[in-house]
């Protein structure tokens, strides 16, 4: 029997690359709405109400309304926006945090969708925090590389437009409010007693994403170097099919010595790398913002909640 899936919000980047990945499936029947009715509450609310599970592709206002409109107990729901991850009621879509995670995404009703910048920075602080090897009160600090997909419709139009991209070719940090939206999960997903210095970059290529994370071993709570925290993250996220952990030499690897942050593009894998020494580490995590950052991260959720294998429909 196949699942009834409606991707509320299909026009943007995400809601695309999710129905593209169920447009695949012979499991799933995708519910579409007739374009006209977009903005149909009335509409909306009669798929809501007739899929087994939905993905909400939404402004956290729109998301927010939608799971208002869900009247049965019946559909289970994903939501890619910010409105409900650090929400009581939702289950956090990360399932390699532990076994018990991933058990909380099989049986849950409600699954909030990680942020892409979040995915790459928990994936790399969450297992440190949690094993006691950095403290709770650690001054962490994060950069994170993001091709402009990341910003959606709007943002991709400005770099793809000739005439509006000839000053866009450099870097361009942003958020530096330092509120970023993403911080409130960072910080309550991983533990930490406040949130990280986090700088966000935004560059002149499509996808692909690079998060560095600066340690200090001085400041662990057990005595660690760069070798032995690589070793601790291969034998923390053994057995997972989308995260893997490089050689602790992967530096001498590297093509002149320069790091691509594309190397995962169309994939939903998870690249973690640590450099450095005995003093200084680096812990980088390297992914596709719309796959494991995205759209990709929600499809493995989808597949964990309606009992497919979890890498169905996706690639490593």
């Amino acid at each position: 029997m196949k699942h009834k899936v409606f991707v509320d919000g299909q026009e943007g980047t995400t809601g695309l690359k999710i129905h593209e990945y169920l447009s695949k499936r012979t499991d799933i029947e995708c519910l579409s709405i007739d374009p006209e009715k977009r903005k149909d509450i009335e509409e909306r609310s009669r798929l809501l109400n007739s899929a087994d599970l939905v993905f909400l592709c939404l402004p956290d206002a729109a998301a927010r309304e939608a799971v208002s409109l869900i009247t049965n107990d019946k559909t289970r729901v994903i939501d890619a926006s910010t409105a409900h991850r650090v929400q009581p009621g939702w289950t956090y879509g990360l399932p390699e945090l532990s076994g018990e995670q991933r058990e909380k995404i099989r049986h849950s009703r409600r699954v909030a969708n990680p942020g892409c910048h979040a995915t790459g920075f928990i994936a790399g602080m969450y297992p440190l925090v949690k094993a006691g090897i950095v403290p709770a009160d650690y001054p962490v600090a994060c950069t994170s590389l993001t091709g402009y997909s990341g910003g959606g419709k709007s943002l991709i139009k400005k770099y793809e437009d000739p005439d509006l991209a000839g000053g866009l070719n450099s870097p361009r940090p942003y958020a530096l409010h330092l509120q970023h939206k993403h911080l409130p999960e960072m910080q309550h997903v991983t533990g930490l007693q406040y949130p990280p210095v986090f700088v966000p970059i935004v560059a002149n290529y499509y996808k692909g994403m690079g998060v560095t994370l600066p340690l200090a071993p001085r400041l662990f709570n057990k005595t660690m170097g760069a070798e032995e925290v690589r070793d601790f993250f291969a034998e923390y996220y053994a057995g997972e099919k989308f995260i893997q952990v490089m050689p602790y030499d992967a530096a001498a690897k590297l093509e002149d010595g320069f790091f691509s942050v594309e190397s995962c593009n169309d994939t939903n894998r998870i690249d973690l790398f640590v450099f450095g020494t005995n003093e200084r580490i680096m812990v980088v995590t390297r992914f596709d913002n719309l796959g494991k950052g995205a759209s990709g991260a929600a499809v493995q959720c989808m597949n964990i909640m309606l009992g497919a294998d979890e890498d169905t429909g996706l690639k490593r």
